[in-house]
């Protein structure tokens, strides 16, 4: 499917897809479902969801985990002309009412066993997966018309440096989205993709939706498990898209004993990569590691390496087809990495003066990371803005640490974050967990330090962990690092 054959609107994404690729497998799991019978669900899910006083244009909140039911749930929202609102699974009831109310959701979506979340929001209707299995059996009838331009979806940032802010995007935007990241990572219909990722986060949200456009089969787990995710490659898959922890986890594994042959290539996203993590993900399992680069503002992806062209390990490649990228204040940077094109979103749920901020007169969206370029147009990321470390007047990027620090054969995860300093404003520290079996010191590990960086940049704490903080993509939470020396005291 390319783009000039890209339906109208999302809500119609499933249907065409019926058409155009029949009985093929399209999701895979406990229930297979092929494309045709995934559009009949739709079309009755979104016969229930009217039915239940969905009206075109009402804001409907999903939230629950990975599953058939939100495939269709999302589906048969956008089919009867509904706005998608979907939350992350991790949300606290608190939470879930700030957003609902912010957007105006009048009703939601959900896991059976998350009803207690929303029993403080009476003004909300509930539908729950056990409706989803009721409405596939009713009656169809005509979605609503929609224009390309008209609004998909409203995605929540994750509200980890503040208040959370719905990013609001068109069909026309979720579309191009799932399309662009199609083509340069070349699916089609000989491809069963294999992933973890939240539905609800935009990176899953491409992922679930390609097979839509391109005839690929989704292999969905409703959570992250490494023997699981390895038994779904083993069983035939082509791809696996994940991020970073996820192949810490799976570098845990006996990867020797497993038959990963059926493997293409591997994409990795939502957060930076050490470099030496990523040559050990390519050598142990066998195929090519493409670092891709997103956020919630863009609906999905905003760069990415093209699956047959050249790569370069700890780049996050070019800007998708049709869209632009530069650096502000020119190359090579580093500077604020910005983006222009049809996949950025139309701006913030009723917050203006947010929006103005974030997008520039000319379409530009700032995306609040530092990135440099080389010369041959490869875009690297720094790290986030707000995440630098100001120790004694010079800037330190914990991306940059952590990368030097998991090139230690002993190191499994790590993450650096500022802790307050009454001498040099703040001191990096690193929080790190050890391979299995594995025993590493400070003092070894701080050599390693020293024979790699600047004085300056040096951590100046060290934490062995179990674990680190996480989002439910996967993501370290680097803010809430420090929190944890609370528990930790070494």
């Amino acid at each position: 499917m390319t783009l000039r054959h890209l339906p109208i609107h999302t809500g119609c994404l499933a249907e065409q897809a019926a058409a155009k690729f029949g009985e093929t497998l399209a999701l895979v799991g406990e229930r297979p479902w092929s494309f045709a019978e995934l559009a009949a669900a739709v079309r009755k899910v979104a016969t229930g969801l009217a039915h239940g006083g969905v009206e075109p244009g009402d804001r409907v909140t999903l939230h629950g985990e990975n599953s058939w039911q939100w495939v269709v749930g999302y589906h048969g929202a956008l089919r009867a002309g509904a706005v998608v609102n979907p939350l992350n699974v991790m949300l606290t009831s608190d939470e879930i009412g700030e957003i609902a109310a912010d957007c105006g959701a009048s009703a939601a979506i959900i896991g059976s066993e998350l009803r207690g979340k929303f029993s403080t929001l009476p003004s909300i209707t509930l539908f729950d997966y056990q409706d989803i299995e009721r409405f596939c059996g009713e009656g169809i009838e005509d979605p609503p018309k929609v224009a390309p331009g008209d609004l998909a979806a409203i995605c929540y940032t994750s509200g980890t440096t503040g208040r959370s802010k719905g990013a609001k995007h068109s069909h026309r935007a979720v579309l191009h989205n799932i399309a662009l990241t199609a083509l340069m990572h070349g699916k089609g219909p000989g491809d069963r993709v294999v992933t973890a990722l939240p539905c609800p986060h935009v990176y899953g949200n491409v992922v679930m939706n390609a097979g839509f456009v391109t005839g690929s089969s989704l292999d969905l787990h409703a959570r992250f498990d490494p023997g699981a995710v390895l038994d779904s490659i083993e069983s035939g898959a082509t791809m696996f898209e994940g991020v970073p922890t996820m192949y810490a986890y799976l570098l845990n594994e006996e990867l020797e004993v497993r038959d990963l042959s059926s493997l293409r290539i591997c994409t990795v996203g939502g957060q930076t990569m050490p470099t030496a993590t990523m040559e050990a993900v390519e050598q142990r399992l066998g195929c090519p590691l493409i670092e891709l680069w997103g956020m919630t503002e863009l609906a999905g992806l905003g760069t990415t390496h093209p699956w047959t062209g050249p790569r370069k390990l700890g780049s996050i490649g070019t800007s998708l087809p049709f869209c632009e990228a530069r650096i502000d204040g020119g190359y090579p940077g580093p500077g604020e990495l910005l983006v222009r094109g049809p996949v950025v979103m139309d701006g913030y749920w009723g917050n203006e003066a947010a929006t103005r901020e974030a997008i520039l007169e000319d379409g530009w969206l700032r995306t609040g990371d530092i990135a440099t370029r080389d010369e041959d147009g490869f875009i690297f990321i720094v790290d986030r803005a707000k995440d630098m470390i100001l120790t004694a007047g010079f800037n330190v990027y914990p991306a940059e640490l952590e990368r030097v620090i998991a090139m230690h054969e002993a190191v499994s995860l790590v993450a650096v974050a500022g802790l307050p300093d009454p001498v040099k404003g703040e001191i990096a520290a690193a929080w790190i967990v050890p391979k299995p079996g594995m025993t590493l010191t400070e003092h070894e590990i701080a050599a390693h330090c020293r024979e790699r960086l600047a004085a300056y940049k040096q951590p100046r704490r060290y934490v062995f962990v179990d674990d680190l903080p996480r989002t439910s993509t996967g993501k370290i939470l680097r803010r809430a690092l420090p929190a944890t020396l609370e528990i930790y005291h070494d």
